[in-house]
């Protein structure tokens, strides 16, 4: 893994400079740097209504009581895709604007999750009872709604 981040650390700013030189030359300089700045402003707004997309999935997923493994992978994703945007360079900007696309996400994080590169642990929570009550929590009216929420209590007279 380590090989792998110093051949990208070396490989990828070759390459953008490559291309910058090349775009560079087709279009002029000044139309290069305005293509790299509307590309990080766009980005940055896509990655404020991608990231406010995520945070609901995340709320979501926990609401119906399911693990957010996939929802948390993606929003990974989405601040990875923050960063590749805001770099300079043309193709930083193509791999974040891809990261951007929710399906894109998707793919990306169930095939970690399926590779075993990523692991997704359940945890479940009891429900604590008074014991001095005949009926569970499920009847009582102040249950929130079917939801379980973990906590302690003491009587006082």
């Amino acid at each position: 893994m380590f090989r792998i981040l110093i051949i990208l650390f070396i490989l990828v700013p070759i390459i953008e400079i490559a291309v910058f030189i090349q775009i560079g030359e087709m279009v002029g300089l000044s139309w290069t740097l305005v293509v790299v700045i509307l590309t990080a402003v766009i980005g940055v707004n896509l990655l404020k209504q991608q990231g406010f997309r995520a945070w609901r999935d995340i709320q979501t997923s926990i609401a119906q009581g399911k693990m957010p493994a996939v929802e948390m992978a993606s929003a990974a994703q989405l601040l990875f895709a923050g960063g590749l945007l805001l770099t300079p360079g043309f193709v930083t900007d193509i791999v974040g604007f891809l990261l951007m696309i929710p399906q894109v996400r998707y793919f990306l994080a169930n095939k970690l999750i399926a590779s075993g590169n990523l692991s997704t642990t359940s945890y479940y929570s009891t429900t604590y009872k008074q014991t001095n009550q005949s009926q569970p929590y499920e009847n009582d009216s102040q249950s929130s709604n079917g939801r379980i929420i973990d906590g302690e209590f003491e009587e006082k007279d």
